[in-house]
């Protein structure tokens, strides 16, 4: 691979490594393409606090850091700006508008939460209620509708322990609608290696004969996490076994 898109770094109060290390592990693992991609920060109301997040006080600092290291690293790779954002109806509007401030090349959409990380529930926390999947595949397909986002992180984040058919049956509209915006679902590095419920067969088998297109992310949250899909034991199985190619990794980027 060139490209790694999704990645993080201390301020989101739960990676380690600052971000020359994780540049540096870049470099050395072979990429040529570099995007940082922070849990985003939300106009959150004051009397809350997320400790999974930057503060939205941090972003100025976020980028100027990038920037800088973006500019030092120039002749070795190419940095980008990004965020992993979380759409939500109340919250999204307000937030593109405070990040459109500052330099940023592009985001990356990841639903942990459904309808938002203050009034809903986790994502990838076992559930067997159906209600949890209908709704996060119904806000996971309006974020894509937005044509914000450059890619789909880790599609099949939302850890339903019920039935596959019922899995599959909800999941379908998501790829499709993936399939019909052109907007690639991310198969997750991190998840794999660290044995979570993501990423699945029956996700990427179903993806797969649909006919989507893919995405590797790293989703590093610390500088070891930067590293090639066949460094990662059992990863390239995984991708076999599904159809899944990856090539050089370099996607479109959508502007925000």
């Amino acid at each position: 691979m060139l490209a790694n898109y999704h990645s993080h770094t201390v301020r989101c109060n739960h990676a380690s490594g600052t971000e020359r290390e994780y540049i540096e592990a870049a470099i050395t693992a072979g990429f040529k393409i570099y995007g940082v991609s922070d849990h985003v920060p939300q106009p959150y109301p004051d009397d809350y606090e997320s400790h999974i997040r930057m503060k939205m006080s941090e972003v100025e600092n976020y980028t100027s850091t990038l920037v800088k290291l973006r500019d030092e690293y120039k002749d070795d790779i190419q940095i980008l700006i990004g965020y992993e954002v979380e759409y939500t109806h109340k919250y999204f509007d307000k937030l593109l508008k405070h990040l459109r401030q500052f330099p940023l090349d592009y985001i990356i959409q990841g639903q942990h939460f459904a309808p938002d990380e203050i009034t809903g529930f986790y994502s990838g926390a076992m559930t067997d209620e159906e209600q949890h999947l209908i709704d996060y595949a119904a806000l996971t397909i309006e974020g894509m509708q937005t044509g914000y986002f450059s890619y789909l992180a880790h599609p099949d984040l939302i850890n339903y322990v019920g039935d596959d058919n019922v899995f599959q049956m909800h999941m379908r509209p998501v790829i499709q609608t993936a399939i019909d915006m052109n907007i690639p679902l991310e198969v997750n590095m991190l998840g794999f290696a660290t044995g979570r419920n993501y990423p699945c067969d029956r996700f990427f088998s179903l993806a797969s004969k649909m006919g989507a297109k893919f995405v590797i992310g790293c989703d590093a949250h610390a500088p070891k996490d930067v590293m090639q899909p066949e460094s990662l034991p059992g990863f390239v199985d995984f991708l076999n076994r599904n159809n899944i190619e990856y090539g050089d990794n370099v996607i479109e980027l959508r502007p925000v």
